[in-house]
């Protein structure tokens, strides 16, 4: 079995995290506004995938 997309989603401020993530081959997609609640505040979402270069 292989899996086609993998994505994440993380906060914008981490970006040690993302870093790490496009260095391992993940791309942004784009930002969620808003998309869910932290410590009672709304937060933004960064939205990351990596995709595989094998399709079966």
């Amino acid at each position: 079995m292989y899996y086609w997309t993998i994505q994440a989603g993380i906060f914008p401020e981490n970006t040690t995290s993302l870093a790490l993530h496009t260095r391992a081959g993940f791309r942004v997609i784009g930002t969620r506004q808003r998309i869910g609640r932290h410590h009672g505040t709304w937060r933004d979402v960064v939205l990351i995938e990596r995709r595989s270069p094998v399709i079966t």
